[in-house]
């Protein structure tokens, strides 16, 4: 009886059960088709209309640099004390990719001096590409 109940615990698997890695596929698959959407707009603005469609940039190369109605600085999302600390930030970027492209995100009814005082941050610091993101015209 012994020698049975040895042989037991000696046996192996010789197949692996793939449907728990199948769940997790199917979970990850839906979290990043939930958040994909959210990851373009990360405060909500009122963009200006005109300009071509939009086109995916390459996300090495983009950074996405936004100012809100009360001339509040964000860069890739994350809030900036002011607009000395949005300069370092631009150019500790640049320094990181000279291939930067600034994507500027402002409010079309906030005040016009402030995406101003983000291209002057950029020429200041040698970031000479950029892009200014547009509602494309419903035709």
């Amino acid at each position: 009886m012994r020698r049975f109940s040895q042989r037991n615990q000696l046996v192996t698997l010789n197949e692996i059960n793939v449907t728990p890695l199948l769940d997790l596929a199917f979970v990850l698959l839906i979290i990043f088709i939930i958040t994909t959407p959210l990851l373009d707009n990360s405060i909500p603005l009122t963009l200006p209309n005109g300009g071509a469609r939009r086109q995916n940039p390459d996300s090495k190369d983009y950074v996405l640099a936004e100012v809100n109605l009360d001339g509040v600085f964000f860069l890739r999302g994350r809030r900036m004390e002011n607009a000395a600390a949005m300069e370092r930030s631009l150019r500790d970027e640049y320094a990181r990719n000279t291939n930067l492209v600034v994507l500027l995100r402002a409010d079309a009814n906030g005040k016009y001096r402030y995406p101003v005082d983000i291209l002057d941050m950029c020429g200041r610091n040698g970031i000479t590409r950029f892009r200014l993101a547009t509602q494309p015209d419903h035709r």
